[in-house]
C-alpha cells in the first residue's frame, strides 16, 4: 500500500502530499466498505501515515483585475453570454452552482428585480439580482436569439451549442473562464475565486463581516472570520508600536 500512495505515476514524476493523500483516503474508503461487509478484519491504510498538505491560500480578484478580465471577452454570443455569467457571479457572490443552475423562472420581475436560487444544503433564497447582472443576461440571451418573455420558464438562462438543450455546463464555463482569464494576463483559477472576489470587494467598499457572513449565506460570523482572514490576511495592530521600541 505504501508503494501503491507514493508511486510514480504516468507523468513520470514523483507525485505530490496532495496526490498520496488522495490515493489513500480511494483505497482506505473502499477498505471500510469490505470491512462493512466482513470480507476483511483490517485496513491497511491505518498503518500508513498520510502526509501534510498545506491549503494553498485563497485568493481574489481586485476590482481592476475584474474590470481586465471582462475587457478581453469577445462581443461573440458565448463571450456575452460568459461576461453575464462573470457579472453576476462577482455582484451577488453566489456559488458556481447556484449561478448556473438558474432557470427562466428564478428571475423575478414584479415589485424589483430579484432571482431564487438553491443553495449549500438545500437551502432556498431569494436576492435582489443587481441591474448591471440582468441587463448582462438580456444582452446575452438577445445574442442566442432568445428572450426572458418568450423561453419556458424552465429553461435555462445559459444557452450552449453543445448542451442538448439542458444549458451550459459546469466544465464549459470553467474553460472558457480559463481562456479569459489567460488573455487577460491573470493567473489560472478556479470559478470560485469570483465568490473570494465578490466577498473581497464588499469588504473593501466597508461592509461589516456580519454584511458579508449574510451575503455569503455563511452559517455563522466565525466561518466568514475565517474566510476573510485567508483571504486578506491577519491584521497586525502592534507592530508599529514594536518597531518604534527597537528603533526600526
Amino acid at each position: 500500500m505504501f508503494a501503491f500512495a507514493h508511486g510514480i505515476g504516468p507523468s513520470g514524476r514523483k507525485p505530490a502530499a496532495v496526490t498520496i493523500g488522495a490515493r489513500l483516503a480511494c483505497v482506505s474508503s473502499f477498505y471500510r466498505f469490505l470491512i462493512r461487509m466482513k470480507i476483511v478484519a483490517t485496513n491497511p491504510c491505518d498503518q500508513i501515515e498520510r502526509p501534510r498538505v498545506s491549503p494553498s491560500a485563497p485568493r481574489g480578484l481586485s476590482a481592476e483585475e475584474i474590470r481586465r478580465l471582462l475587457g478581453v471577452i469577445p462581443e461573440s454570443s458565448i463571450g456575452r453570454r460568459d461576461r453575464a455569467i462573470i457579472i453576476t457571479l462577482a455582484l451577488t457572490g453566489r456559488r458556481r452552482s447556484e449561478v448556473l443552475n438558474l432557470k427562466v423562472k428564478d428571475i423575478i420581475r414584479s415589485g424589483g428585480l430579484f432571482y431564487t436560487y438553491r443553495g449549500k444544503g438545500g437551502k432556498q433564497g431569494k436576492r435582489e439580482l443587481p441591474r448591471p447582472a440582468f441587463e448582462g443576461i438580456e444582452t446575452a440571451l438577445a445574442a442566442w436569439g432568445k428572450s426572458l418573455d418568450d423561453m419556458d420558464p424552465e429553461e435555462s438562462l445559459w444557452p450552449s451549442k453543445c448542451s442538448n438543450g439542458r444549458g451550459l455546463t459546469s466544465g464549459t464555463f470553467y474553460a472558457s473562464l480559463r481562456r479569459h482569464m489567460q488573455r487577460a494576463g491573470l493567473p489560472p483559477a478556479g470559478v470560485h475565486i469570483l465568490r473570494h472576489s465578490a466577498a473581497k470587494l464588499r469588504r473593501d467598499v466597508g461592509e461589516t463581516i456580519d454584511d458579508v457572513s449574510h451575503f455569503l449565506d455563511h452559517s455563522s460570523l466565525a466561518t466568514t472570520t475565517t474566510y476573510l482572514r485567508r483571504l486578506e490576511g491577519q491584521e497586525d495592530r502592534s507592530w508599529g508600536r514594536v518597531a518604534a521600541a527597537i528603533g526600526v
